[in-house]
């Protein structure tokens, strides 16, 4: 049954020439250029990083070692990591810990809701560990923070960025969509071909009916997915993945390079141009997509509450493009 369901993707795979595969550039030696980022060193970073610490909070800018925590920390964002800083699976891209999880904290709702009003946002992104311990992957606990933040800072819109709640999540996402985020996010990551080594513990079609089921609860919530290149993967894998994307129904795809943590992680065997990168969003935006976010440096949540406007404005463009009618021609 899960493979009759999975053929209906794979939407770009009949383009692809088995006879020509696009292999991967060599590995550089560095980083290069376009990539380097500056040491974070501002009174604002200190600020927040002091204020999450004050509140037991993690985030993923610091523990995935994110490229742009000095840039979005500057500004007072940071993306919340729930559930604690422990995962339960050990992805070879991901530099958050694996072992066994702490409880979970009963205060971390609303220490994230005094987090918001304290940093004076207007878009928070809350994202978590996986937790394949808990009996529902922590999705009550997701739903508690959303619950918080709509009491205390009720303007903040809010986007959550959730694992796959591997083997329930229907009865997770049911709960989540019940709670109305404003944007529902989940990471592909990689293509399907990948998997096996780059997310050893997720199913690319699990991902994907999780993402398509937000809309079928649903169909006014954001949905967005992300992926890195460099891993590997061939040019047409990744249309491949925009294609299942669109059937699942995604409105917001992000595109990033990938960044080898440590020594221990994936190597990271091309470093995409900005050029190559700006032909991806192309071809994604011609595939129907609201909105396209792929830059060497792109995150998930980086910029996460601008392109929520862009978001939103590209909705309602849209909709005002279906509403119009052609004019009565004139006799």
């Amino acid at each position: 049954m899960a493979s009759h369901r999975a053929h209906r993707y794979l939407g770009a795979m009949s383009e692809a020439d088995p006879a020509t595969p696009i292999a991967p550039a060599p590995a550089k030696a560095r980083k290069p250029d376009w990539i380097r980022v500056k040491a974070p060193t501002s009174v604002g970073f200190a600020e927040t990083r002091k204020l999450m610490r004050r509140l037991n909070l993690a985030t993923v800018c610091e523990e995935a070692a994110c490229p742009n925590i000095g840039e979005c920390w500057t500004k007072k964002h940071a993306t919340v990591m729930i559930l604690g800083d422990t995962c339960t699976r050990a992805c070879a891209f991901c530099n958050v810990k694996t072992g066994m999880p702490r409880a979970v904290d009963p205060l971390e709702p609303e220490h994230v809701a005094v987090a918001a009003a304290e940093l004076g946002l207007e878009h928070i992104v809350i994202t978590s560990v996986d937790r394949d311990d808990l009996p529902d992957g922590g999705a009550s606990q997701f739903v508690k923070v959303i619950e918080a933040l709509r009491r205390n800072t009720p303007s903040t819109t809010i986007e959550i960025l959730t694992p796959d709640f591997r083997n329930k999540s229907e009865k997770a996402v049911e709960a989540i969509v019940t709670a109305r985020p404003d944007v529902y996010n989940h990471n592909l990551e990689t293509v399907p071909r990948l998997y096996p080594t780059i997310r050893p513990g997720a199913r690319y079609y699990a991902s994907l009916r999780l993402l398509e089921s937000v809309k079928r609860h649903d169909p006014s919530i954001f949905t967005k997915s992300g992926v890195m290149v460099g891993l590997g993967e061939e040019r047409l894998e990744v249309h491949q993945v925009m294609d299942d994307m669109r059937s699942a129904d995604i409105d917001f795809l992000t595109m990033g390079q990938y960044l080898q943590p440590t020594p221990r992680h994936a190597k990271v065997l091309d470093f995409v141009t900005p050029q190559a990168f700006n032909a991806y969003a192309a071809i994604a935006r011609a595939k129907g997509f609201l909105l396209v976010a792929a830059s060497p440096l792109t995150r998930s949540s980086y910029h996460a509450g601008d392109d929520f406007a862009k978001l939103r404005a590209a909705r309602e463009a849209k909709l005002g493009m279906s509403v119009k009618r052609p004019e009565t021609a004139k006799g």
